[in-house]
């Protein structure tokens, strides 16, 4: 059965959706250096084991993370190391678009420096 094109951009814009949260975007962080619980994603957080847990939800609804039962705990794990490459490329992207912005704000002290200037 062949994919349509709105159904390939829905796809990839809900993957996107569910990065779409800054405690999703820090456990992915945290998580692609190895697995780890609930608890110890909520003690690197600082956020109660109700929103991590919820945060986790998205993630696995999405195949973003796995969950991995080991004795009385759950691990969860990154499903696809290239979510760190895509994490690493995105950082980079930021990194252009702030040093733009720094430049843009360097130029308007300059400006506001000039004699004459109010």
């Amino acid at each position: 059965m062949a994919v349509s094109a709105p159904e390939l951009q829905s796809f990839k814009a809900d993957f996107f959706k569910a990065l779409a949260h800054p405690v999703r975007i820090r456990i992915l962080e945290i998580l692609r250096t190895g697995d780890r619980s609930v608890q110890e994603l909520q003690a690197a957080l600082g956020v109660d084991q109700a929103a991590v847990s919820q945060q986790l939800a998205v993630l696995r609804a999405k195949h973003v993370v796995t969950a991995r039962k080991t004795g009385t705990s759950v691990r969860y794990a990154v499903r696809d190391t290239a979510v760190g490459d895509l994490l690493d490329v995105a950082r980079r992207i930021f990194n252009n678009q702030l040093a733009g912005s720094r430049t843009m704000l360097r130029a308007l002290q300059r400006e506001a420096r000039r004699p004459g200037r109010r």
